[in-house]
């Protein structure tokens, strides 16, 4: 699987992926949208992104073997210890092909940024 897409937007990124992971790359995207409406979805850094208020709100993308989730920093530290099974970076989380995207957790991350970012 490639690392690093050059795609203008969501459906040009998904398309160099297998089915089953661009499924679930809908399903972050369907669940990003409907927590923040407001959000910008475009691709930064090569993958999906989302802005609000004209600031980083998440990315989101397909890597080797996990899809990696960035919500930077701040919400990563709100959220330690939920995160505490995954192996993680200062903004950013891995949730690994083999199993379920913890959908629960990434739409309360998602929701936080948007409080954090309306304030």
């Amino acid at each position: 699987m490639p690392t690093m897409i050059k795609a203008s937007d969501f459906e040009g990124y998904v398309t160099h992926f297998p089915m089953e992971i661009q499924k679930q790359l809908r399903v972050l995207q369907k669940l990003v949208k409907e927590t923040a409406p407001q959000a910008v979805e475009g691709i930064s850094y090569g993958m999906p992104a989302y802005k609000l208020n004209g600031k980083p709100l998440v990315y989101f993308a397909a890597q080797k073997k996990h899809f990696g989730f960035y919500a930077t920093p701040s919400a990563h530290a709100v959220f330690e210890t939920e995160l505490a099974g995954y192996k993680k970076g200062k903004g950013s989380v891995q949730f690994p092909f083999d199993e379920k995207l913890p959908l629960g957790l990434i739409k309360k991350m998602v929701s936080y940024k948007v409080r954090e970012l309306s304030n």
